[in-house]
């Protein structure tokens, strides 16, 4: 089970998510505006081998004449990751655990592999700020035949209306498109077409609770 500490790092999260969040294809806000970000909710998902950091962070925006929810995965590693050049948001110093690399995590295989198997009901969620605590708010299904030997991600595309990770599996039963809903919206349901999603608590930004699909499992057409 994942630790949390309890302590600093500069620079923090937002303040790293703060320019980094105008720069993708999905971002919401006015062009040349700044975001005002506060943390809304979110989740942890282990990673298996201890290693990396996973998290599943809403941010909502201030700065525009409505307030937007953000879904950004975030991985934490000790080490830059090869090959992820181009997903890095930024370095940060842990008070704990020293210089960490945080990367967009809808491009770490990590995040990928663990998202898979929360959908098959493999993986447990976690709170957010609390160590060795499951977060019984997230909810999984999945209507697919099961992998044995796991997917592998075979491309990442961001677009306006998130990010889709194509998984390819052994099992015969066609490529699996993990879509990674970025703006999150209270009440949104995947549509009939999708083999599952992952669901969890995004309060609305006047702080009354609401449910948003922060995750779809679709066929690739």
């Amino acid at each position: 089970m994942a630790v949390i500490h309890r302590t600093t790092l500069k620079p923090t999260k937002l303040e790293l998510l703060a320019p980094w969040l105008p720069t993708q294809p999905w971002y919401a806000g006015a062009e040349g505006q700044r975001p005002e970000l506060d943390r809304t909710g979110g989740f942890r998902l282990d990673d298996p081998a201890g290693e990396v950091g996973i998290e599943f962070m809403v941010v909502t925006d201030t700065s525009g004449p409505e307030p937007v929810s953000y879904h950004v995965p975030l991985t934490y590693r000790g080490a830059p990751l090869p090959g992820a050049e181009h997903a890095l948001i930024g370095t940060t110093e842990h008070g704990v655990l020293g210089d960490r690399w945080v990367y967009d995590g809808a491009h770490d295989p990590v995040v990928a592999a663990q998202l898979y198997a929360l959908l098959l009901g493999e993986a447990e969620p976690q709170m957010q700020s609390l160590s060795d605590t499951p977060d019984p708010s997230v909810t999984a299904r999945f209507t697919g035949q099961r992998d044995a030997a796991g997917p592998t991600v075979t491309s990442v595309t961001d677009a306006p209306h998130g990010t889709d990770i194509t998984l390819t599996t052994a099992s015969g039963s066609g490529p699996l498109i993990l879509r990674v809903q970025r703006v999150l919206g209270p009440g949104e349901e995947s549509g009939t077409e999708a083999r599952g999603e992952v669901t969890a608590d995004a309060p609305r930004p006047d702080g009354n609770p609401a449910r948003a699909v922060f995750v779809t499992a679709l066929a690739q057409p």
